[in-house]
Order: structure tokens, then C-alpha cells, then sequence
């Protein structure tokens, strides 16, 4: 579907906590990207709120194999749910997923992923299901540990009145260590355009028209963001709709480093100025150039100074995150050299309990797609 040309407005949220029937199996979904329109299943028609919540549909996928975390979200989707519909795509073991069933019967609509979908990426796959099972047009896709607050939820909605895609902005809070060293890369992320958060909504019209997008990918936040221009639709990503985050634990951050340096195999020109950081400071320092290195991290503190500062980010992200930012550098340009090995090497990066290869594909590629696809 080619949507019609619209503005990217800018519309602020202010930032802030939130205070704060099981259903049977999902329809189907589409496999791949590019291939004919998904058609709407009985009952399935996007629907008009009447009970005074937002017509905003919101899709968790999910996949836990501890409980750990269960009461902090049980409170959150309680909230939630009296403001939204709320689909939970639960590809947990079989315990925790009767667990979650007990926990959250009558709250929220709780679902497998559609079992007639393939993919390697299990998030991916309950996206596909629980924008399928939508019942209205907007739809916001989230992780499980984002929290959106009242003004956040219905900025979205107000955009996607005009837009196809709607990017918002991500902080963690609270702020241990390493949310405080991973905060660096999304402050260099504003500086230079956008972060890439755990949330997105989109339309769910524009969604079906375009088939889903690829469950192949790794990097599928970008997928959906290049699908969606690919497709002809328009995005919005508004550095001032903060929605807050909630860290992981320091030792699922430390697995991720590696994975999360794979994504930028879909962003060359990044992964090339990534690979050349390690080679420039080691030349630095055999020529015994410490004025060059300290400039170096200068300009990077600068430069994050500068995200930090942009669209009030001020409010949400405190002055010494900006000082992380040239340690996160460094550790990007290490784990960029160890994902191209995998890649080289290995023939992907390892993700539950399988291996991607592909990061991404590039918004020609999938041009390329929808041109060749039937119609």
C-alpha cells in the first residue's frame, strides 16, 4: 500500500512511570514480506472504542523462561488494560505460559504465536500474531520491559492519525551501571538522527497491506522501520515522546553486547566507522598522539552532550550519561570486529538457541521486493 505523503511532526510527551479474556489461538499472518495483502478475518475488523478507553491496540510479544519479573508486569498490563486492548503473544515454555494464563486471565487477551508461521525470530512471530488479532488501527508494539505512561499513549495515537509508523524515544529508569554506559549509545543515536527503541506503532491498515515484514532478521525494529518506507509509508520519530525503559539485568546486558554490535551489518557506513576506531587508536598511540585521543573522546562527550540536550532530553537523562558515551565506543568497535567473525566465521549470530544471518535488509532491497511481488 503507498500511503499518502504526510509530515513527520514533533510532538512532545512528557516523561514519567506509569502509576500503575484469555482468547484461543491467533489467525494467521503473513510469512514474508512482499507477498499478497493479508486478508481480514471474520471478526478481526479494526473497531472503534466504546467503554471510553483508547482505540489503540497494544501488542507484548513475549518470551520468558522465568517469572522473575511477573508482579512488576501483571501491575503494569492491569494499568494498561483500562486504558487499551492489550495482546500478549506468549512463546514461553509450557509451564510459564500456564502461569502467565492464571496470572493474567481476564486482563488481557494471552495467546501462543501462530503456529503456521516460520521464522527465526520469535519476536517477529508474535508481532505478526498480535497485530493479526488487533481489533483496532492503531496499533503500538512493544518489549516487555517498556512502560508507556497516559501521555506517551496517546501522543501515539495522535500521530498515527497522520503517519504510517510512529518511532518513539526510550530511557531507562532506574539507572544501574550498565543502563548508565548503554545510555551513551543512545545519546550519540540523537545527535545524529534517531535511537532505535523498543517500541514502535504503527497502522494497522498499512501493516496487513504490506504483507508483515521478514521474520529472518535480527535486527527487527529496522526491518519494520525500512518495510514501512519501502512500502511508501511515513514515519514519524519525534526526539521528545519519551517512553521509559526499564534495564536489564547486568548479566543479560553483558550476552547482548556482541548481538546488538551484529545489528549494524545492516548499516554499513556505521559498522565501517565502528571497525576503524580500534586501528586509528591503536596508530595514535604508537605515534604517541595523546592530544588526538583526548580530542577524540572530547568531541564523542560533546556530541553526546548535544543528544542529551536535544528536545528537552535534560528532563530524562542525567548530565554523567554523557560522559559513558566514548566507553561505549570502545566497546562497540571490539564487538563489531567479533560480529563480523560470527559472520565470517560462523555463518551468523547465535539468538535463542539458533543462528541469524542476516542483520537486516536494506530499504532498496525490499523495494526491489514489493516491485516483484504479486499483486
Amino acid at each position: 500500500m503507498t500511503a499518502p505523503a504526510r509530515p513527520s511532526p514533533d510532538v512532545p510527551a512528557s516523561p514519567g512511570p506509569h502509576p500503575g479474556p484469555v482468547a484461543a489461538g491467533p489467525h494467521s499472518a503473513p510469512e514474508r514480506v512482499g507477498q499478497h495483502p493479508v486478508p481480514e478475518k471474520v471478526g478481526q475488523h479494526p473497531a472503534p472504542a466504546t467503554d471510553g478507553t483508547l482505540p489503540v491496540s497494544y501488542v507484548l510479544p513475549l518470551r520468558w523462561s522465568d517469572d522473575h519479573e511477573l508482579a512488576d508486569l501483571t501491575d503494569y498490563l492491569r494499568w494498561l488494560a483500562a486504558r487499551v486492548e492489550v495482546t500478549v503473544v506468549d512463546a514461553s515454555p509450557p509451564g510459564v505460559f500456564a502461569r502467565h494464563a492464571a496470572a493474567w486471565r481476564g486482563l488481557v487477551r494471552h495467546v501462543p504465536p501462530d503456529p503456521a508461521l516460520r521464522g527465526t525470530n520469535g519476536k517477529v512471530l508474535g508481532v505478526l500474531t498480535g497485530v493479526c488479532l488487533a481489533r483496532h488501527e492503531h496499533v503500538v508494539i512493544a518489549d516487555d520491559d517498556v512502560r508507556y505512561d497516559d501521555a506517551g499513549l496517546h501522543a501515539v495515537h495522535r500521530l498515527l492519525d497522520r503517519v504510517d509508523l510512529v518511532r518513539p524515544q526510550n530511557h531507562f529508569d532506574p539507572l544501574p551501571w550498565h543502563a548508565y554506559w548503554d545510555t551513551g549509545r543512545i545519546l550519540l543515536n540523537r545527535a545524529f538522527g534517531a535511537d532505535y527503541p523498543g517500541t514502535l506503532a504503527v497502522r494497522r491498515s498499512t501493516f496487513r497491506a504490506m504483507g508483515g515484514y521478514d521474520p529472518d532478521v535480527l535486527f527487527e525494529n529496522l526491518e519494520l522501520i525500512r518495510t514501512v518506507r519501502a512500502y511508501g509509508g511515513t514515519e514519524a520519530a519525534p526526539p521528545g515522546l519519551y517512553v521509559r525503559r526499564l534495564p536489564p539485568v547486568a548479566r543479560h546486558f553483558r550476552g547482548q553486547r556482541v548481538r546488538q554490535a551484529y545489528d549494524d551489518l545492516a548499516q554499513p557506513v556505521r559498522l565501517a566507522v565502528f571497525l576503524a576506531v580500534l586501528p586509528a587508536l591503536g596508530a595514535a598511540v604508537r605515534a604517541r598522539r595523546t592530544g588526538l585521543l583526548f580530542g577524540a573522546v572530547a568531541a564523542t562527550v560533546a556530541l553526546a552532550e548535544a543528544g542529551r540536550r536535544r528536545a528537552g532530553g535534560t528532563r530524562v537523562f542525567p548530565p554523567a550519561t554523557a560522559l559513558a558515551a566514548p566507553f561505549w565506543v570502545l566497546e562497540r568497535a571490539a564487538c563489531s570486529w567479533l560480529a563480523v567473525g560470527q559472520r565470517l566465521l560462523c555463518g551468523g549470530v547465535r539468538y535463542a538457541g539458533t543462528r541469524i544471518a542476516r542483520a537486516a535488509h536494506s530499504e532498496r532491497a525490499l523495494r526491489q521486493a514489493r516491485l516483484r511481488a504479486p499483486r
